[in-house]
């Protein structure tokens, strides 16, 4: 694992409620709990640690979205089969 991804992984462990999607605030965030004296270095880890929560954001969607295709589908699977004629109740329907 390298050294922007180490550094990012253990400033998450103990501050990721102070991130975001946005990289400006991540980067006065990092200010905020860290000391990195290279500007290219806290743009780095800063970048990472955005490029990491909007992949966690994505999944989080994406997962949410599956749940909700399978419920559907679920939903679907039972209702019950009406055949022409017959209500759901098993009463014969008028037919015009």
């Amino acid at each position: 694992m390298d050294r922007i991804k180490r550094i990012s992984y253990e400033v998450l462990v103990d501050h990721k409620a102070k991130f975001g999607l946005d990289f400006a605030d991540n980067k006065k965030a990092l200010n905020e709990v860290s000391i990195v004296r290279s500007k290219s270095l806290k743009n780095k880890i800063a970048g990472y640690i955005t490029k990491f929560i909007k992949k966690e954001v994505r999944e989080a969607k994406e997962k949410q979205a599956r749940i909700d295709a399978s419920k559907s589908e679920q939903q679907f699977e039972k209702r019950p089969e009406t055949v022409e004629g017959e209500t759901v109740e098993g009463e014969t329907a008028k037919t015009e």
